[in-house]
């Protein structure tokens, strides 16, 4: 009877060790799937930032070209009126339009800068909650792993905790809802 005892016990913890990883394949492979979805959106969004932060570059270049032209203008205009008292007024009044006329320009060209920084600002946010959401889900993945190696169900319950965390940081960056901790980022930033 101890044989058949035996037996009947060996078929319980095995039927009990299939189903742990039966749960831990389930959830290892949404886990995976929805982190391959992120890396897709996150490799989007940083393209994004560096062509913001390209444009930015580009009209902060842009707007000091423009200073030095009106720095240049500004100078000309007074050694005119210094040295040449009979100089004519209608170079003058040109002089005084193109500095008009550069002002208005870098103000232009600053707003533009300042948007795309303000762009790059916003899409790092969220790069960084897709950042923290493929950590937490790398993590989850693998913690499950050991979970199906010591059959441990707190641990595949833990683990679990961990992907849905990380999965509900990730849909909320998809629909660009903030949930981002200063906190985490300074940590692995």
């Amino acid at each position: 009877m101890s044989e058949i005892s035996e037996t009947i016990q060996e078929s319980v913890e095995q039927g009990k060790k299939n189903k742990i990883n039966s749960m831990v394949a389930v959830v290892v492979a949404i886990t995976a799937t929805f982190m391959a979805l992120c890396n897709v959106k996150d490799g989007n969004i940083v393209q994004a930032m560096e062509e913001a932060q390209a444009h930015s570059i580009d009209a902060w270049s842009y707007y000091q070209a423009k200073s030095t032209k009106q720095s240049i203008t500004e100078n000309s205009l007074e050694i005119l009126k210094a040295g040449n008292n009979t100089a004519n007024e209608s170079v003058i009044k040109k002089y005084e339009a193109s500095i008009t006329r550069y002002e208005t320009e870098k103000e232009e060209i600053k707003k533009q800068a300042e948007g795309y920084s303000k762009q790059y600002e916003d899409l790092n946010l969220f790069d960084d909650q897709f950042d923290m959401t493929e950590a937490l889900l790398t993590i989850a993945i693998a913690m499950l792993g050991i979970s199906s190696l010591t059959q441990k169900k707190w641990l595949l319950y833990f683990a679990t905790a961990v992907s849905i965390t990380g999965i509900i940081l990730g849909i909320t960056a998809f629909m660009k809802i903030s949930l981002h901790s200063d906190f985490i980022s300074r940590i692995l930033g």
